[in-house]
């Protein structure tokens, strides 16, 4: 009995972080002295990472040791309630190192994060499928009609029993034994599908070294290639890499038809190029092995497991929702693809519409329509303008106020830190980090070093937030001057930045369905082009003056511009997605010819391609949205109903309605089921009709 009573004892101080302070060289092994406790990032080495991993194993191995060998009945607060809080020093190094394998990656991280790979794995399913473990969890589960719990409590407790099934701890030995393979496994093809895919991103190049070869760009889009190529040691060149800011627009104004076929083709063959770097076989081994798991699990098909915890629920039901868009957009593409073709004929074109054609003659048409393209608005974007207007739109709507510290450790010079304030009150860090670099993965995504939640004491821990995208770099003699793409990523990431700073839960661990993730971030992006909020951003960079009216105008005219387009490439990639991950059995999957078929299948026209073709869709790869990439639009449905009811009162920063949505929704994480949530703030479920208004296609 003392040896049972000693270990559950270290595992409550293991859990209390009140073990005596030894310092160490590892700097993970120390209490954090930075303002804020930022992780000290100018100490941590690649060396520190696998032993501060192993440790963190260690500890949780001993904090669920004391929970199995607890001699007390299972419940709520010794089992579901340490479970919870288990893992701090994991979540620790997890954090940091996740982060910066993503943003500022080198070769060791990349060859730590194969190492640990499978190590992560095999302890993930050492703790999912211990039956110990489970019968207890299960013994609180069974009796929870008889606890006296809260809605968070009750959620938690849900959940936690959900996961552990869900991981296969319901399975038979012989069938967890098959599971940890499959896991293994799928752990490492992970890996390795976004290591190729950043070498793959950073290996093309578009070098250009005759001036006359740049005919039709901006001298704003010249002078970033220029930049390009000085970073890269080729002066008296220019340079376009696959990053989106150099990329896109080349293809909008470069005249060289074959340069665009160039650097399009380049883009949309990331991954498949039958080299060392290429995905196709990682890709289908992994959706075979994903079929494999979920039939071990009971389920018919991967979309079936997915979705059973989003708020769609079925296959179904997201084909529908998928069907009824594609229905409205796939003929206004089709219009806008026959216009096209019609300006090639008229000027003398004696060639088909490509998809490396599109957005050349999509400008055109703008250009001529409305008389605005990029170069004309980017002016107005000075990146810390956009920030100070995301900044302005907060403070409006929540009260908050953002000030820059320079104090602060940060993982690259590129990142700005700023400590978020309500009432003179610490609410927590924001770091952002813009610009695309090697070591960056490409894409936009928000993540932090510490999520809000209470300690054991019920002491508030504060998050420390991280925003990431890949806007335009700033050149020689202009700072980054952003389109209004761009502007409107910002403000995406932002709205998820805000769900961070504002959650207000008492559990560490809170997951939000993938398909209401989004509704924080994409109704952000209704701020962004409002003239009220435009007045206070967007001045020029040069002369301090606001944005004329009349540009305000064509943006919002343009607005719904090329609609049909961005529409349908997206939901070609949603599609495909779906089609993956609703294979019923493993096959011999051929990637390109699936691919073929499945675009046939739903009658995507050749001039368009998806918006990611499956081998560098690392969305569903490698990047947790695998049967779910259908929920950005799923999320518009709501976050376009959801900014209606501010537009409703007259007012876009009504006190009344941001509060609701902050303590309805932001608040509250994943406590509680996402359609209550929303329906406790809005008054009524949401409906397609939002979405399809909004993207002008109704």
């Amino acid at each position: 009995m003392k040896k049972i009573v000693f270990v559950l004892i270290m595992g409550i101080i293991g859990f209390s972080g009140c073990k005596k302070e030894v310092k160490s060289d590892n700097p993970f092994f120390n209490k954090w002295e930075t303002p804020f406790e930022v992780p000290p990032f100018d100490k941590i080495m690649a060396k520190h990472y696998m032993p501060a991993y192993l440790k963190g194993f260690e500890e949780q191995r001993n904090e669920i040791r004391a929970i199995i060998t607890n001699p007390k009945d299972p419940s709520f607060d010794n089992t579901i309630k340490m479970l919870a809080y288990s893992g701090d020093l994991l979540s620790k190094v997890g954090r940091v190192f996740g982060a910066l394998n993503s943003a500022n990656t080198n070769d060791s991280l990349q060859a730590i994060n194969r190492e640990l790979a499978p190590l992560s794995s095999k302890h993930r399913d050492d703790i999912n499928l211990n039956d110990t473990l489970f019968q207890r969890v299960k013994s609180v589960y069974d009796n929870r009609d008889k606890l006296k719990l809260t809605g968070e409590e009750k959620k938690l407790l849900e959940d936690t029993y959900k996961d552990f099934v869900r991981s296969g701890a319901a399975l038979s030995p012989d069938d967890k034994n098959k599971l940890r393979k499959i896991n293994e496994e799928l752990s490492l093809l992970q890996v390795k599908f976004g290591q190729n895919l950043l070498a793959e991103t950073n290996g093309f190049k578009l070098i250009i070294d005759k001036k006359e070869d740049l005919s039709g760009l901006p001298e704003g889009v010249i002078a970033q290639a220029t930049a390009m190529a000085k970073s890269l040691n080729m002066e008296g060149k220019w340079v376009f890499t696959l990053q989106v800011p150099s990329m896109t627009p080349f293809l909008q104004y470069s005249d060289r038809r074959d340069l665009r076929e160039q650097l399009f083709t380049g883009y949309f063959m990331k991954g498949d190029n039958d080299n060392e770097f290429d995905n196709k076989e990682i890709i289908a081994r992994i959706a075979n092995l994903r079929t494999e798991r979920v039939k071990l699990l009971g389920y018919k098909t991967y979309a079936d497991f997915a979705l059973e915890r989003n708020m769609a629920k079925t296959p179904e039901r997201v084909f529908d929702f998928l069907g009824q868009v594609w229905n409205a957009a796939l003929p206004v593409a089709k219009a806008e693809a026959a216009a096209q073709q019609e300006l090639i004929n008229k000027e003398g074109g004696k060639f088909k519409l490509e998809p490396w054609d599109w957005w050349y003659y999509t400008e055109k048409i703008k250009k001529e329509k409305y008389d605005l393209d990029d170069e004309i608005t980017r002016p107005y974007f000075k990146v810390d303008n956009v920030m100070e207007g995301m900044f302005y739109v907060a403070n409006r709507l929540y009260g908050l106020t953002f000030t820059k510290r320079n104090d602060i450790p940060k993982y690259h010079p590129d990142v700005n830190t700023f400590e978020v304030t309500r009432d003179g009150k610490h609410v927590g860090i924001l770091m952002i980090d813009n610009y695309p670099r090697p070591s960056k993965r490409g894409g936009a995504w928000c993540g932090s070093f510490r999520s809000q939640r209470r300690d054991l004491k019920g002491k508030m821990v504060t998050p420390i937030v991280t925003m990431v995208t890949n806007s335009t770099l700033p050149s020689a003699d202009k700072p980054s001057l952003l389109t209004a793409n761009e502007a409107e990523t910002l403000f995406h990431e932002f709205g998820h930045a805000l769900a961070g700073l504002l959650s207000n839960i008492t559990y560490p661990g809170s997951s939000v369905p993938r398909d209401f993730v989004e509704l924080p971030s994409q109704i952000m992006e209704h701020w962004v082009l409002e003239p009220e909020v435009l007045k206070e951003y967007a001045k020029h960079y040069q002369t301090g003056e606001v944005i004329p009216l009349e540009i305000v105008e064509k943006l919002d005219k343009t607005s719904k511009f090329n609609i049909g387009f961005t529409t349908t490439e997206f939901l070609a990639a949603a599609l495909l997605d779906m089609e993956y991950h609703s294979l019923t059995g493993t096959t011999d999957l051929d990637i390109r010819d699936f691919e073929k078929k499945t675009m046939e299948k739903w009658g995507l026209i050749p001039e368009i391609k998806p918006r990611y073709r499956s081998t560098y869709f690392n969305h569903i790869w490698s990047g947790g949205y695998s049967a779910g990439y259908y929920s950005y639009y799923w999320s518009e449905m709501l976050d376009a109903d959801a900014f209606q009811a501010f537009k409703e009162t007259g007012d876009i920063f009504n006190k009344e309605v941001a509060g609701r949505f902050e303590n309805e929704i932001l608040s509250r994480g994943g406590t509680r089921d996402p359609l209550e949530m929303y329906i406790a703030f809005r008054g009524k479920e949401p409906g397609i009709d939002a979405l399809l208004i909004n993207r002008g296609l109704k």
